[in-house]
């Protein structure tokens, strides 16, 4: 127990200073793995084990809320196979400068591609975080994001079996009958309820048909654990299980984090060519911008998206460690890939911060093209004469919506980023489009149809909410008033701070509601009728004092 609460002590403060100085958490989980490795503090026990099951369920989070559509558009497949080339490229070019002003030793050919290759990998782990941490997972750039990241998985599977000179197993064909049978047994898992059994389930099902059984067939268990989340993310439930999971989720990413610490003492040399590499990230984000930008995307998506891949991946050192123990790569090499992995980690921090307005404000000093030469998925957005604008259609913005559009007659639009929520609410007939509250170039199209009485922010990240009010408050809010939803008492008054009209209290609002109904059934008595329903009798309910005192009453009556 003394060695794990010497962890805990040293995780927590160094997680907190990186809190304190603006930084994210896992920069200080980071520091807390090298202090403790330079500390001489044992490794800990299963830590290994932890990591790997944080980063299967990371993935396999990502399954449940991936839209597999996604992967074949030419914005995710081609760019992140010309990104994967063109910095392979650079890569060895910049590596053989190393060698010959003598940072580096002499090495062969192949090493050099082999080494560049991996560095032209971006973090799933960071990219994910900095998505999850803003709600943009659904987000178009956070979309391109994970496409781009699940091409550059299945590049670094096919890297691991080149090295390990093994070819996945001849049973890994089985997975195109074992994959559908999964999906048919699973067909109603939904109705397991939610609590424990719910959390298992999805451990479960991450760790046996995904990770366990990808891995024995030759294939990536972590790759595998996300094809898995995929199969279960068409059924019901999906969100919330992927909700389930979540601290889960971090908290074991945390043992990923501090055990890349735990690597090695890195030397002087190592410490030098891995922070010269980190001269390759700003390049590998205008690269990044670049090929999307070809793509037609305009100058915010492509900045966003850059900036969240503009990191060097774990996977660089997986494949190193393979590399150590194969015969081909040196101890040193994985050590100073240690240093540059953990130096990107900390930048992509400092480059990814919640707030995505400087981004925007960066984005509009860019050349801007005409709409017509801008992708269809990117496009302004027309909100029509909508008098009431309705932005975030989960449960509680779709109730804003119906009661706005039945009890009050407004002309509403809804506005939500998740194109299949946007879908799925579509075919119900709701007046609903696919769009980003956080993006100024949408407000400013909102203000200027000039007939919106009444904007109303319901997206479940208080962040977001923020956002939205400072990208209207830039353009002008056209006299509408402006309402919102807050999930925590803070929230209430630094939303009411920032000038918003009205700011509900998400659970306060809900109990007012219900006692306004309550109280109205009863002054109309228009109390539905229930079947075989008998007159409630309180006096058989509670203590047998109150059942005696009751009884008495009634006699001297």
């Amino acid at each position: 127990m003394t060695l794990l609460a010497t962890y805990l002590a040293a995780v927590f403060a160094c997680g907190l200073v990186a809190k304190l100085l603006r930084l994210p958490p896992l920069i200080g989980f980071l520091a807390a793995g090298f202090i403790l490795n330079a500390a001489g503090v044992d490794r800990i026990g299963g830590l290994t084990e932890v990591a790997e099951v944080g980063v299967m369920l990371l993935l396999f989070a990502i399954g449940l809320q991936l839209d597999i559509r996604s992967l074949i558009k030419k914005e995710v497949w081609l760019n992140a196979g010309l990104h994967m080339l063109v910095m392979t490229v650079i890569g060895v070019g910049f590596l053989t400068l190393l060698a010959v002003i003598g940072l580096i030793g002499p090495k062969s050919l192949q090493v050099l591609v082999a080494i560049a290759f991996v560095l032209s990998f971006s973090s799933t782990i960071v990219a994910i975080k900095v998505l999850q941490e803003r709600g943009d997972e659904q987000a178009l750039y956070g979309r391109i994001v994970i496409g781009i990241l699940v091409m550059q998985d299945l590049g670094a599977v096919v890297l691991m079996s080149i090295s390990r000179g093994e070819a996945p197993s001849i049973w890994a064909l089985s997975l195109v009958a074992v994959i559908p049978l999964v999906s048919l047994l699973t067909k109603h898992w939904y109705r397991i309820g939610h609590g424990e059994m719910e959390v298992l389930f999805g451990i479960g099902m991450a760790m046996i048909p995904g990770y366990l059984l990808f891995s024995a067939v030759g294939l990536s268990g972590s790759l595998g654990a996300m094809i898995i989340g995929v199969v279960l993310a068409r059924r019901p439930g999906a969100a919330q299980l992927a909700n389930a999971l979540f601290r889960i989720k971090d908290l074991l990413l945390v043992g990923f984090f501090v055990g890349i610490g735990f690597h090695g003492i890195p030397e002087w040399e190592n410490v030098a060519v891995g922070l010269s590499l980190l001269l390759l990230l700003p390049l590998q984000g205008v690269v990044y911008w670049g090929l999307l930008w070809l793509f037609g995307l305009r100058n915010r998506t492509s900045l966003l998206s850059a900036l969240a891949l503009a990191n060097y991946s774990e996977f660089a050192l997986i494949i190193a460690e393979m590399g150590t123990e194969d015969g081909w790569l040196s101890e040193s090499w994985l050590l100073t890939l240690v240093i540059a992995v953990s130096g990107g980690f900390v930048l992509a921090g400092v480059a990814n911060p919640t707030s995505v307005s400087a981004v925007s404000r960066f984005a509009r000093r860019l050349p801007v093209r005409p709409p017509h030469k801008i992708h269809p998925d990117d496009r302004p957005i027309e909100t029509g004469y909508a008098q009431a604008l309705v932005l975030g259609m989960g449960r509680v913005g779709y109730a804003v919506y119906r009661q706005l559009v039945d009890e009050y007659g407004y002309r509403t639009l809804g506005v939500e980023h998740d194109p299949n929520r946007t879908h799925e609410l579509a075919s119900k007939g709701v007046d609903i489009i696919e769009g980003d509250a956080t993006d100024y170039d949408f407000w400013t199209r909102v203000v200027d149809t000039g007939s919106v009485k009444l904007i109303v922010l319901a997206m479940p990240a208080q962040y977001a909410n923020i956002e939205a009010v400072r990208e209207l408050q830039r353009v002008g809010d056209g006299g509408a008033v402006i309402a919102s939803v807050a999930l925590y008492r803070e929230d209430v008054h630094e939303l009411k701070d920032l000038g918003v009209d009205v700011v509900i209290h998400l659970y306060q609002g809900a109990g007012e509601a219900l006692a306004d109904r309550a109280v109205d059934a009863v002054a109309t008595g228009k109390i539905p009728p229930r079947t075989g329903a008998k007159p409630f009798d309180w006096r058989g309910v509670g203590t047998r004092e109150m059942r005696v005192q009751d009884d008495s009453r009634t006699s001297e009556s």
